[in-house]
């Protein structure tokens, strides 16, 4: 197992992994910091749980979308894509809503 430190929106984390799987880990990272980093920008969301679940969500329906062609994404556009995924947005934002007034 080999020790790798990844920068993620400034934090830095120490992963573990595999040997040979390095340079695969470093481009997850890269790319999620990418994400997470572009939902932060955007300046309407605050707070790295919810900048985090949206770039996840985001990610699994791309994952999803290339992962199975014939699969349930598969007949949508991708304006139906990002409507679906701004009404996940919607739902966490009431969901995470009222965490945020206990801080």
């Amino acid at each position: 197992m080999t020790h790798l430190d990844v920068s993620i929106m400034g934090q830095s984390y120490r992963m573990v992994c595999r040997e040979g799987e390095e340079k695969a880990l470093r481009e997850a990272a890269h790319y999620l910091d990418g994400k997470m980093c572009a939902i932060r920008d955007a300046g309407k969301i605050k707070g790295n749980d919810r900048i985090a679940v949206l770039a996840a969500l985001g990610v699994a329906a791309e994952f999803l979308s290339v992962k199975s062609p014939q699969g349930p994404l598969s007949d949508l556009t991708i304006l139906e894509v990002k409507q679906k995924i701004e009404a996940m947005h919607a739902v966490l934002d009431v969901a995470l809503t009222p965490q945020e007034n206990l801080f």
